[in-house]
Formats: C-alpha cells, structure tokens, sequence
C-alpha cells in the first residue's frame, strides 16, 4: 500500500501544472490542495479492482489520479466558509485559508476539470466506448446524483433529527458514490464482466459506508493533531452522524459488520481480490 500510494503521489506531480506556468498562483494552490498528504484510499482501490482484471498500470495511474483529483476539489470547496467553514486539512490550513476564497473556489473547479480531462485524453482501454463510459461513471459519481448532491443533503440535515435510512442515503451520495467509482473504474481498466463487476460493485458501495462510519467514529475518538482536520466539528456543527444516531458501540459494530459484508462480496473472486481484502481491512482499523 505504501509503494502504491508513493506511486500516485508522483502521477499527481507529474498530472498538476507545473506552479511556474501562468496563472501561478492557481497552479501553486491547485497542488497545495492535492499534494503531501491523504490516504490515497481512493486510488488504491482503483489499483487494486484493476490488478485483479489486468489493467494496464499506467492506465490505472490516470484512473486513480482522477478520482483523487475529485476528491480533492470536494474537500477544498468543503472547507470553504459557505460549506463547513474549517481552516484545517491533511494537516496543514486549508486553501481558501493559505490563500484565500476566490482562490479557493477556481481551485476546486481547476482540479475538477483535470480529473475529466486525464480520463479522456489519453486512451485507458482498447475500447473507446468503454472509455466514454468511465467518464460517464465518474460524472455520475461527482455530481447532484452523487458526491454533490450528498453534500446538498449533509447541509440541509444540520440541526435536524434524521433517519438511519435517511443518514444512509446521504452518505451513499457524499461519500460512497466516488469510493464506489473507483473500484468499478479501475475494473473498467481491464477485463471484465458481470461475474467480476457485479461482486465488485456491491463490495464497493458496502466499502464507501465503511469508510463514513469509521470516519464519524473517528471524529469522535480521535485529536485534531491526529487526524489533521478539526476533530469534533460535526458535533460542534449540530451534523447527524452515525455516532450521534446509534452511539458509539452500535456504530464501531456496524463498521464490522460492513467489513464482514464487502469481503464476503468479493470471496467468489479468488486469491486476486486479497488486496480489495487488505484495503477493507485498513479502513476499519485506521486512526487517522
């Protein structure tokens, strides 16, 4: 995991613009936001679903660049005063704090646009149409039925009591519709069918709720220095979590019940899934 994410760190330096080149500024904050810090969890799983269908690597580091492109710009714009108002990120302060907002906003936007043109410019796959469909996958994953339209949802629901089926829903959009993208886009690298995509896609979408779960729990168990975002500002911020709706016992079970779920989604697939295996595994035992 290690070597992998060192790999994707470098495929994001080489995919940035380079901060000498105009707008600087931009180009400067742009790989501030992306850069030297993260878990890159997105990008291992699009390695590890294109490994097991014989993706070609560098196709794989275009895919897993994209995604974390777009999950970057989320977490710029996120940030933001009008968002979560948090000067705190992987560690460091946030962009529209470093820089300011204006900049803060063309960031997000700037990396969004990158994440799209990656996945397009260079071919991924033998088949143009198969292309066009990870593109389709990816924009469907980012946008008001997906990552954004989750976020939508999230600020509406602050100060207000929710279902666990309505905090589901939410965290299927905001969170799990781009973990899920990139599983089935690194599977797409490769090849594939029903009997691998299908497995692939329940363990994705079981992994995304995963990873939200054991981030609430975190949010709450965890210090600022060690998560490098402010710890407790979902409470602070009156947020429905899955701690503050089923308590901190029930929600540590859920997540090991979520675990047991994805990777007995992926059991059928053999020894090649061990490393969609690993990386469920290192979600729910994270820290940070």
């Amino acid at each position: 995991m290690a070597a992998m994410q060192q790999r994707t760190e470098a495929a994001l330096a080489v995919a940035l613009p380079d901060p000498a080149i105009a707008p600087d500024r931009l180009h400067e904050a742009m790989r501030y936001a992306v850069l030297g810090g993260g878990k890159r969890v997105r990008a291992l799983l699009v390695h590890a679903a294109g490994q097991l269908t014989g993706a070609d690597t560098a196709a794989l580091d275009r895919a897993a660049c994209a995604v974390e492109l777009i999950h970057a710009y989320s977490l710029v714009h996120d940030d933001m005063p009008c968002m979560d108002d948090d000067v705190l990120r992987r560690g460091k302060p946030t962009v529209h704090v470093e820089y300011d907002q204006a900049t803060a906003l063309l960031t997000g936007d700037a990396l969004q646009t990158l994440a799209f043109q990656l996945l397009s410019e260079q071919p991924n796959v033998a088949d143009p149409s198969v292309q066009l469909e990870m593109i389709a996958l990816l924009a469907r994953a980012s946008g008001s039925r997906g990552m954004a339209g989750g976020q939508a949802i999230d600020l509406a629901s602050v100060g207000r009591e929710i279902s666990r089926a309505e905090l589901e829903f939410m965290h299927i959009h905001k969170t799990g519709a781009l973990i899920r993208a990139a599983v089935l886009l690194g599977a797409r690298c490769g090849a594939c069918d029903a009997k691998v995509l299908e497995p692939l896609d329940r363990y994705g979408k079981l992994v995304g709720l995963l990873f939200q779960v054991v981030d609430d729990i975190l949010d709450t168990q965890a210090d600022t220095a060690t998560l490098g975002k402010t710890a407790g500002k979902d409470a602070d911020h009156d947020k429905p979590t899955y701690v503050s709706l089923l308590g901190i016992t029930e929600a540590q079970a859920l997540a090991h019940t979520l675990l047991d779920d994805a990777l007995s989604a992926i059991k059928p697939l053999g020894p090649g899934a061990r490393r969609l295996d690993d990386i469920a595994s290192f979600i729910v035992n994270r820290r940070f």
